[in-house]
């Protein structure tokens, strides 16, 4: 399974879905999030904070880059749309390497520095509520976690 696609209707389901990937995340897992403008990025790291456990209130790292919460396991939330192609090393490797789970907003922006095995997710606008969510797994590991998510999500 190295591509799959969910729509759902409203936020609370989108942010259902999150959750439950935030309860079966790793340490060391990368999950990458593209969208345009509004298209739900930063709500979907909520609902997979609520996951992990997270008690604090996650909101958009725009202007620092990287925000770091602790739940079950770290989440490195980094929203590098500010960046610009090519900019010097963030040491972002450290992150993707590290204890708990990245997840990089406008990740095609910093594509270079991306671990080759990641799980892709693309959320798009289909209606006011309603969104397409595309999962892409690059490696052994993000095909078992789609595997497990997509099994949850059609029950």
């Amino acid at each position: 399974m190295n591509k799959w696609t969910m729509n759902t209707s409203t936020p609370e389901e989108t942010s259902e879905l999150a959750k439950k990937l935030g309860e079966i995340v790793q340490p060391g897992d990368v999950l990458t999030l593209e969208g345009d403008l509004g298209a739900g990025k930063t709500s979907f790291t909520k609902g997979l904070a609520k996951g992990l456990g997270v008690k604090r209130v996650v909101s958009s790292p725009t202007f620092t880059i990287i925000k770091e919460y602790m739940g079950r396991i770290p989440l490195y939330h980094m929203d590098v749309y500010r960046l610009n192609e090519g900019d010097e090393e963030l040491g972002l490797e450290e992150y993707f390497e590290g204890e708990g789970v990245s997840v990089i907003e406008w990740a095609s922006i910093i594509h270079e520095q991306l671990p080759k095995h990641r799980l892709e997710i693309v959320i798009k606008h289909t209606g006011e509520t309603t969104r397409e969510i595309q999962f892409t797994s690059l490696g052994n590991r993000y095909e078992q976690l789609s595997k497990e998510l997509a099994q949850w999500a059609t029950h």
